[in-house]
């Protein structure tokens, strides 16, 4: 048996399970219902332990902290020097085993669960959590009671402290945060936006360990027979992934305008002006994106706003677009685990009837892109939308249009499609007065199945860039935002050629067999960490800003392939077990269009509609031209000539 094969059945490395980041954080956002609701985000609080940070997005209201060792009802405040406050039952009333419950705010106002328009809720009353689980080499909680003397606290981070956050809890003082980037005689304050201070009775200028932390003799760390608690955060740990060797938390510091590597794409950072400067907060679900920087600041109560944006995402750490000396705290993006279910990665929705106000298409997932027209008439353009590039702010989205050449552009208000939530996207581009039926294809990323990179080109030939599918991918996408461009379409990577198609905008044949130092786009075969362009002004034009789609065969969840048609029938044998939900298909050796067929319409021999990414163009409707069968789709020429020519030649990207 391998070592990877033992580590998934929890053999080996101690016999301890692989963990990844998902099973120890989450950013969840919510809408409050005034009643009782529960959370269900995965992480298990209820035997693991962890800290749940709640903060109400649209008006001025403290934060939240709560934590498994204090009683249901308490709560702890970023924002101000207060001990810990008692509401109970209020509050949070229980951390569960896969999330946490929330009170019934119908009885007072406390700040996490009020219905829309109600106070201390904001107009559409949006929270957002973030949750912290207990684990070696990520996080740790530990209190204690002071004795006003030096003293060793021991942890269980199982490595050495990035950063401590410590909060006295029986009366009112400061959080006192230690940072491994600043000397270990100065402390920063959490509820405060003064800048880095000295002062050696907080640390007793001892660096922590990997076993204690080491405070002083002030009030605000270890005052004789007050409580306290401290929030442990480690630095590049390893400790996860299906070796245990992967980072998913650094606690580091950066100067001015810079790209941080942290070896993996980031999903949540705090970040503080060591000089001066309010306590930043950012994350993907809220916003943190190529064209916008939604943020809440740890210590103000004040509502959401956007940055401007301060921290940009990129596929290996990020990016700040300020000045400033600043240190941090950033976590690593999942899912890191490559999905064996397609439907936590994939879905199509169709909604039972024509729109005539705002649609919530659900998922079981965070949704990362999606494709959309509509369905049932035309003409109308393709939408793309995702939350890397930008699409939470609540009035407007970033757009591109895979049947244009256009640049990417921003919705107006009252008519944008909105990732801003956790398990679904929100639609209020088709509510002005008609009455349309749309079709949304949403997609996570996910490793082995699906990733998107954004970036700025250099116009130089080779130029590398990194992603994050874990596998070579065998579809690679890219528009160019900043311009008028095509989408180039590049896959059958076979040793030192691969072959193009000229763009989703177009219905061309494919350039085949094309060199990597030819000039066609591609400087170099694409890796499982990377791929790489030439100077081509539509993939790298020097200065213009890209965004990259790249798509794998994920076993039992995706298949890219291709097929040759025989002009009848013919089965494709994705490897599934349950049919395709979804197949794009493009004719390679002559003009086609690209075809999508999806199961939310139908494919069947009852209904089997198809659209055209390519085109305006109406839906068009069929009976049994591409199929659902149990090993993947199957095609019929008798229905549908073009995607089953006899002796043509196809690529297809299917998802079960």
């Amino acid at each position: 048996m391998s070592s990877t094969q033992q580590l998934l059945l929890g053999e080996g490395a101690g016999s301890s399970a692989p963990v990844f980041i998902e099973d120890v954080y989450s950013t969840y956002l919510y809408t409050g219902n005034g009643s009782t609701q529960t959370i269900t985000n995965g992480i298990d609080l209820a035997t693991k332990g962890g800290l749940v940070w709640i903060k109400q997005r649209q008006a001025v209201y403290v934060h939240l902290l709560t934590d498994s060792t204090m009683s249901r009802g308490q709560r702890l405040d970023s924002s101000t020097s207060d001990g810990i406050s008692n509401n109970a039952p209020y509050n949070v009333t229980s951390l569960n085993s896969n999330g946490f419950s929330l009170f019934d705010e119908t009885s007072g106002v406390y700040g996490v669960n009020g219905s829309p328009g109600g106070a201390n809720s904001g107009t559409n009353a949006q929270y957002v959590s973030w949750t912290f689980r207990k684990q070696p080499k990520f996080f740790d909680i530990q209190t204690w009671t002071g004795n006003g003397a030096v003293r060793n606290i021991a942890h269980n981070l199982g490595s050495v402290p990035g950063c401590i956050m410590v909060k006295r809890t029986n009366t009112n003082r400061d959080w006192a945060v230690y940072h491994r980037s600043l000397a270990n005689t100065q402390y920063m304050v959490l509820n405060s936006a003064a800048g880095a201070a000295t002062g050696a009775n907080r640390w007793d200028s001892t660096t922590p360990t990997s076993t204690v932390f080491t405070v002083g003799t002030n009030a605000d760390v270890n005052d004789s027979s007050s409580t306290y608690v401290a929030y442990i955060f480690a630095h590049d740990a390893g400790g996860f992934g299906l070796l245990g060797t992967d980072n998913v938390i650094s606690c580091g510091s950066f100067s001015g305008s810079v790209e941080v590597n942290l070896g993996y794409e980031a999903q949540w950072i705090l970040f503080k002006d060591s000089a001066g400067g309010d306590w930043y907060m950012q994350d993907i679900m809220r916003g943190m994106a190529q064209t916008q920087g939604l943020g809440l600041v740890a210590n103000t109560s004040a509502a959401e706003s956007n940055f401007g944006p301060f921290i940009i995402p990129t596929a290996t750490g990020f990016k700040n677009v300020g000045g400033g000396n600043y240190i941090y705290i950033a976590i690593r993006r999942g899912p890191m685990k490559t999905p064996t279910d397609a439907t936590t990665v994939f879905s199509p929705n169709y909604p039972p009837a024509a729109q005539l106000s705002p649609y919530t298409a659900t998922t079981n997932f965070p949704v990362d892109l999606c494709l959309s027209t509509i369905a049932g008439s035309g003409p109308y353009n393709r939408t793309a939308i995702d939350r890397l590039r930008g699409n939470s702010a609540p009035t407007q989205s970033a757009i591109i249009q895979p049947n244009l050449t256009n640049a990417e552009s921003a919705s107006g208000l009252g008519n944008y499609q909105s990732l801003a939530s956790n398990t679904a996207l929100i639609d209020n581009a088709f509510w002005s007065g008609y009455s349309l039926r749309p079709i949304y294809w949403l997609f996570r990323r996910a490793p082995s199945f699906f990733d998107e990179v954004c970036y700025t080109g250099t116009g130089i030939d080779p130029t590398t860039f990194s992603h994050n599918l874990t596998v070579i991918p065998e579809l690679l996408i890219i528009k160019r935002r900043s311009g008028i461009s095509s989408w180039p379409v590049f896959y059958n990577f076979v040793g030192s050629t691969f072959d193009k198609l000229q763009g989703l905008d177009q219905t061309g044949g494919a350039s085949t067999g094309q060199s990597y130092t030819g000039g066609a786009g591609l400087g170099g075969a694409p890796t499982a960490t990377t791929f790489t362009t030439d100077n081509t002004s539509t993939i790298n034009g020097s200065g213009s800003t890209f965004v990259a789609y790249l798509f794998a065969t994920c076993a039992g969840v995706s298949k890219v392939g291709s097929y040759t048609g025989n002009g009848t029938t013919q089965t494709i044998n994705c490897g599934f077990t349950g049919g395709a939900r979804f197949v794009l298909i493009k004719r390679t050796d002559a003009t086609g269009d690209w075809y999508v067929y999806d199961t939310a319409r139908g494919m069947s021999v009852s209904t089997d509609p198809y659209s055209l990414l390519n085109t305006t163009g109406a839906e068009v409707a069929t009976v049994g031209s591409v199929t659902t069968v149990a090993t993947g789709f199957a095609l019929n020429s008798a229905v549908l000539a073009d995607i089953n020519i006899s002796a043509g030649t196809y690529i297809f990207l299917a998802i079960a």
